[in-house]
């Protein structure tokens, strides 16, 4: 594998490497929880769903695998042999390589039941190759009672590509755009202007990198995004756009109703952002190995060694929690460098759970969705680990980290996100502040739910995703001398290399949408 596949920053937007525990997220209303069943147990018994044969469910999650793991997977089984006679086994791909690891997963049909799910993790295309089971209205019924009495309509509709449900979606909405978590004690000590645009971003990061020896400005987050945590701030945020794939170079103004999808690589707002990258670069704001960096950029902040990193409020929020739980040296601080812009929620595809299209088990799997997502004992338990140990309860549906919360955390259990979630009674009252104001600032769009079908134009979105990784990952970097000749070259390969095709593919489809809901 070429070191720039290690590259990317972006997050799994559910909290990839969470610190603190499940991604706390705005909470859920009170008629929605009550809607899930605070106590429900499973509708099915053995008068309907026949489970006397014991069965082993094998689940893919991403992220690492919890140090307590056969602690509190002990627990879960010990409840779902009593409730559907059926035990979990979980296998983890570690985000250093999952995005290479979880197509391949399905690609070679190996034998599992279960797999997390996500729109970021390429929901759609695994959908369209037959990888996961079509969920029909009657197996859910039949076998996910609470989640299909407890979902939103509009939950189910967003999941469904080409009209059909692949995946059991999370029932909670969050927040997903990135902000920046960086290091106030710094700012304080240089006097430096409040973080609240990328000019003062930027002074910062070049104020560290000269002054602080041995601490690196900035560490991006591992993974495979073409487009990074900084474009979303910097492209998405700052310009209103969305970028509805970020494996692909192209994207809509949110407030234009006809949807029109441009190249970002032609835009001027792009080349100015390659301009700012380059003096960063210049400047050493992060690491000229960061290209094929494998650093945990929490990691690396929590111990001192960077002074900022991007994410979303939840996981920067459970961080910082984290940290002053266990008497951090640094002060901390979030900055939201584009206040005032338009700020969008995540749609229910932003986590779930999809069962394998030759799962020998999928009735059993069902059942296992159901009681994960909508039985607060076994929610507690997937979401938070075991109480006393890994958390405290507050109340119904709140919490405070117990002394070995960092044993269970930092995978993708999100894809049970309900109401029955509990959020930390101890997140960050800048994090909360900042939920509240972006919740009462969210915009939806006509093309909030639209969903883009890439299997016409497969060969070219191959085609372009290699060349991004080429040519548009370094100049992203900065380690591109003449940024001009950078950004010719890379027009040039994109075109040739089927972006046009694409976007007129895109644009049809949008144009489809727009008229079939009646935009």
């Amino acid at each position: 594998m070429s070191s720039i596949l290690m590259v990317s920053l972006l997050s799994a937007c559910g909290g990839n490497g969470n610190a603190g525990g499940s991604t706390p997220e705005p909470q859920a209303s009170a008629a929605a929880t009550e809607a899930a069943g605070t106590n429900a147990q499973p509708a099915t018994d053995s008068g309907t769903v026949d489970t006397s044969q014991p069965v082993t469910l094998k689940m893919i999650f991403v992220g690492p695998k919890p140090v307590d793991y056969d602690l509190v997977f002990g627990e879960i089984n010990k409840k779902l042999k009593e409730k559907i006679n059926a035990t979990l086994e979980a296998e983890f791909l570690d985000w250093s390589d999952w995005a290479q690891k979880y197509p391949l997963k399905l690609a070679a049909n190996e034998d599992f039941d279960l797999i997390y799910a996500a729109n970021w993790a390429g929901y759609n295309d695994q959908s369209l190759k037959g990888g996961f089971l079509e969920l029909t209205n009657e197996l859910l019924e039949k076998y996910a009672p609470m989640t299909w009495k407890a979902m939103p309509e509009v939950g189910w509709g967003q999941a469904k590509v080409n009209g059909k449900l692949y995946m059991v979606p999370q029932n909670r909405g969050e927040t997903v755009e990135k902000l920046i978590l960086y290091r106030e004690d710094l700012r304080k000590k240089y006097n430096l202007p409040e973080i609240s645009s990328p000019e003062a971003y930027a002074n910062y990061l070049k104020t560290v990198a000269e002054k602080e020896k041995g601490v690196t400005p900035f560490v991006p987050e591992t993974g495979d995004w073409k487009l990074h945590n900084l474009d979303r701030i910097l492209l998405k945020q700052q310009n209103e756009w969305n970028l509805f794939d970020l494996d692909l170079p192209m994207g809509f103004k949110l407030d234009d109703p006809t949807g029109k999808v441009f190249n970002l690589y032609e835009t001027p707002e792009f080349k100015e952002l390659v301009y700012y990258y380059k003096d960063l670069a210049d400047h050493n704001a992060w690491s000229k190995s960061a290209l094929n960096s494998k650093l945990d950029h929490q990691q690396e902040f929590r111990a001192g060694k960077t002074a900022s990193i991007t994410h979303n409020v939840g996981t920067l929020g459970a961080l910082m929690t984290d940290m002053r739980e266990k008497n951090s040296p640094y002060e901390l601080a979030l900055a939201d460098i584009n206040p005032g812009k338009k700020k969008s929620v995540a749609v229910s595809t932003q986590n779930g759970v999809a069962v394998h299209a030759t799962s020998k088990n999928p009735e059993r799997s069902l059942m296992l969705i159901d009681l994960l997502q909508n039985d607060k004992e076994l929610h507690d338990l997937i979401m938070t680990g075991i109480t006393a140990v890994h958390y405290n309860p507050v109340g119904d549906d709140k919490y405070t980290n117990a002394e070995k919360n960092a044993n269970y955390t930092g995978f993708s259990n999100w894809g049970f996100n309900s109401p029955l979630n509990r959020d930390n009674a101890t997140f960050p009252d800048e994090a909360n502040a900042l939920t509240d104001k972006w919740e009462n600032e969210v915009y939806h769009y006509p093309l909030e739910t639209f969903v883009f079908d890439n299997s016409k134009v497969k060969t070219e979105v191959a085609n372009v995703g290699n060349v991004m990784l080429q040519y548009g990952i370094p100049l992203e970097y900065g380690t591109v001398k003449d940024v001009d000749a950078g950004l010719a070259k890379l027009q040039q390969q994109v075109k040739a290399a089927g972006i046009d095709t694409i976007i007129a593919e895109v644009q049809r489809q949008i144009d489809e949408f727009l008229a079939a809901s009646g935009q």
